[in-house]
């Protein structure tokens, strides 16, 4: 199986003090560079307008892309972002082998490189989807993206065994020709929700953690068959329709 995240606007600094001497390298590395150095350009002000940021969230990403080509700022992807669903992950707690299987399962979407495998070395960025740039001829990073990431992503998961099993927010989808993506592979959207007065709804926070501690699920112990995410539990979550992955916490 192959498992589809979503990046966090939310980088880290804070690496664990280990050596991994097995990193790869983003596959669209020179289309970020691109991007980077047209957003270095801009100003304070305009990049706080373009990212819809506050203004120190702006100041601090002027000078991410103005300092992008330095290498002692570039980590491994899965160990820098810092959302909740990272967090749950907990890459730091696999082993070597674990990361290394975990690099050829996983795809964690990036509006700034495309996609990215967990071990892709990476410089701390902020992008949100909707943004236009003239090296992107206009185009939104979704319109951008699209044509460049469907082939590869439906590729890694026949390499994968053929399922997909998507734990990325919604607008992740726009990334790719998702038509095609349900047509030539099989895809699972594990959904998570808390039964309160007899009605189901979802919980950003509990559906956040429950994605994040089902990719560890099925990384650590390298579950290749979507009947055995009927064995997932966190916090109280469980399956309660398999025919939807639906599981709900009561």
């Amino acid at each position: 199986m192959h498992i589809l995240l979503a990046c966090a606007k939310l980088m880290t600094d804070n690496f664990p003090a280990r050596e991994l001497p097995f990193t790869t390298e983003p596959r669209f590395r020179e289309n970020a560079r691109i991007i980077a150095r047209q957003l270095a350009g801009y100003s304070v002000d305009e990049l706080q307008h373009i990212l819809r940021t506050n203004r120190s969230i702006a100041v601090e990403n002027h000078l991410r892309y103005v300092n992008f080509d330095i290498e002692a700022t570039r980590h491994p992807a899965g160990f820098m972002y810092d959302g909740m669903v990272f967090k749950k992950m907990k890459l730091e707690s696999f082993s070597d082998t674990q990361l290394t299987y975990a690099n050829s399962h996983l795809t964690i979407c990036s509006f700034l490189y495309g996609m990215l495998r967990p071990l892709d070395l990476i410089n701390p960025y902020r992008l949100e989807g909707n943004v236009e740039l003239p090296c992107t001829d206009g185009k939104t990073m979704f319109d951008y993206w699209r044509p460049q990431l469907t082939d590869i992503l439906i590729n890694a998961v026949k390499e994968s065994g053929g399922t997909l099993v998507n734990l990325a927010s919604a607008e992740m989808k726009s990334l790719f020709d998702w038509k095609r993506i349900v047509r030539e592979v099989k895809v699972v959207i594990p959904t998570f929700k808390m039964l309160k007065d007899g009605k189901e709804r979802t919980v950003t926070i509990y559906a956040k953690m429950c994605r994040g501690e089902m990719a560890r699920y099925i990384l650590q112990n390298s579950i290749d068959d979507p009947s055995a995410l009927g064995g997932f539990e966190y916090d109280g979550f469980r399956l309660h329709d398999p025919g939807s992955f639906t599981f709900i916490a009561q």
